[in-house]
């Protein structure tokens, strides 16, 4: 006992809106749910947990948080809780989940942690709770780019699985703890199996690159909890690479589609726990990647300088076997969160280098399957996003923005709808800034009849960006009925922790 409030529990026991008394009636019943009856907690142990900063004994952190997970409405860790017992790492105090927080967790924690973390987050699927609580609280879980890269700076550089590029299976700790795992479920596996798992990355990565994350994120959290469950054997080595490398895909596209939806901490969490899986499998390139997704969520909620740091981390910690087009992919992220900031001339050198390592790589190598993605319109797209968002501080950058979405948008035909909704809003958002509103609503008319059947959040963040840009034009008649019809069209702000950054 600290002697001293336990804030964090505090904050959301506020947010739950629950009394003592009752939040010790629903310990008890879940506790005794989850094979537990003998618990028996009162208003006066509730007390000591959130006035004087006691920590209970297992199972009772694992018990509140699956209770606040589900009042809340989005994932709580034992750590977002306050009640891990700091000094004891050694121990497990109630499943993987309070390590979630702690960067870096020990070598077989990854499966622990992916395995309970995504068991919670299909607990709120299952009971139809995803996004009904999750803005109240979206802003204030996310950690800081620079704190989360300090924290992982020395593991990225120092871990001996990724300093071999190859999974050390002879570390004694490797073998994950079987507690966190349905052991029902878990079963040895070979390379058919996972062939299959490669497979239905593909599948997933296509149907959210064309719909938006929502309508998969369930199937694709689901598959990662099985893949730990897997995890839970000691596989030949080739296959426990390539299974803990689906695991990284999988985590990295949850994260992504998280976001896409407006889960700000999951999709954050979900980016840690792929970067581990990465680590696992000894694929440094693959962590660096799953970094700077976190680094590109930071730029679209208004944290560039959080995202710079992040790509730092990305860059440094993805190894000297990075491919060249994988090098640009990160500069223009990290140009975007420059542009972000209103730095022209860092992030036009910053583009500079990203188009010279692009036309460098011959593809005499073959691409890992996750930047078999960024092409040549990819890297237009984001040229295009960068010197719009500038073009908020240099009215001038916006030729340069139309310029670039228009190459972009002459090589979409490959059935990835969201980025071409992006490149449209880019593009009317530019032609506003430029002062041609009359082909901005063009653009913004082909944004708006694609964003009714997709379901990514994200693009609708953007289509406000491009809207406050339609102030100006108010009284122009096409204008004036464009502005109604994305009235009519945006769904409810339910309030979000950050904000979005400018289109």
């Amino acid at each position: 006992m600290s002697g001293r409030p336990n804030t964090r529990l505090a904050d959301l026991f506020g947010l739950a809106g629950w009394s003592k008394g009752e939040l010790a009636r629903l310990v008890n019943r879940q506790a005794a749910a989850m094979g537990h009856p003998q618990l028996a907690t009162d208003t006066s142990r509730v007390r000591r947990w959130i006035d004087m900063g006691e920590i209970p004994r297992d199972p009772v952190p694992r018990v509140l948080a699956a209770l606040f997970t589900e009042r809340l409405g989005r994932v709580v860790t034992i750590e977002d809780l306050g009640l891990v017992r700091h000094g004891r790492a050694g121990k497990r105090q109630g499943g993987g989940s309070e390590l979630l927080d702690t960067v870096p967790w020990a070598p077989g924690r990854t499966a622990a942690v992916l395995t309970e973390f995504t068991g919670m987050d299909l607990m709120l699927n299952r009971r139809g709770l995803v996004g009904a609580g999750a803005a109240l609280t979206a802003g204030s879980a996310l950690t800081a780019g620079s704190a989360l890269s300090s924290a992982m700076r020395d593991w990225l550089r120092t871990d001996p699985a990724l300093a071999a590029d190859a999974p050390d299976f002879d570390n004694p700790l490797y073998t994950a703890d079987p507690a966190g795992y349905d052991r029902y479920e878990a079963a040895p596996i070979g390379s058919q199996e996972i062939e299959e798992l490669e497979h239905s990355v593909e599948v997933f990565r296509a149907w959210d690159a064309a719909r938006g994350g929502g309508l998969q994120r369930k199937a694709v959290v689901g598959q990662l909890n099985e893949v730990g469950g897997m995890l839970a054997y000691r596989h030949p080595p080739h296959l426990q690479r390539r299974l803990w490398g689906v695991a990284a895909n999988l985590a990295v596209l949850a994260g992504w589609m998280s976001h896409d939806v407006g889960l700000e901490p999951t999709a954050q969490k979900y980016f840690i726990i792929a970067a581990h899986a990465a680590r696992e499998g000894g694929d440094r390139p693959r962590a660096g990647e799953a970094l700077s997704r976190a680094a590109r969520q930071m730029v679209h909620l208004g944290r560039p300088d959080d995202a710079l740091h992040l790509m730092k981390l990305a860059q440094s910690g993805s190894g000297d076997q990075v491919l060249p087009r994988t090098r640009a992919m990160f500069h223009t992220i990290e140009a975007w969160a420059q542009a972000s900031m209103g730095k022209g001339q860092a992030m036009r050198r910053t583009l500079g280098r990203a188009e010279d390592l692009f036309v460098s790589d011959r593809n005499d190598t073959e691409p890992p399957d996750w930047m078999q993605t960024f092409r040549d319109e990819d890297l237009y797209g984001m040229q295009a996003l960068a010197y719009r968002t500038l073009a908020e501080f240099e009215p001038g950058a916006a030729a340069h923005a139309q310029y670039y979405a228009e190459k972009a948008l002459a090589l979409r035909v490959d059935g990835r709808e969201r980025s071409k909704i992006f490149d449209h809003l880019s593009m009317a958002s530019a032609c506003f800034i430029a002062d041609d509103p009359e082909q901005a609503d063009r653009y913004a008319r082909l944004a708006l009849m694609s964003m009714g059947s997709n379901s990514s959040r994200r693009t609708w963040d953007r289509l406000r960006q491009m809207y406050r840009l339609t102030a100006e034009y108010a009284d122009y008649p096409g204008i004036r009925e464009l502005r109604e019809e994305i009235k009519l069209a945006l769904p409810k702000e339910k309030g979000r922790g950050g904000r979005s950054a400018p289109a």
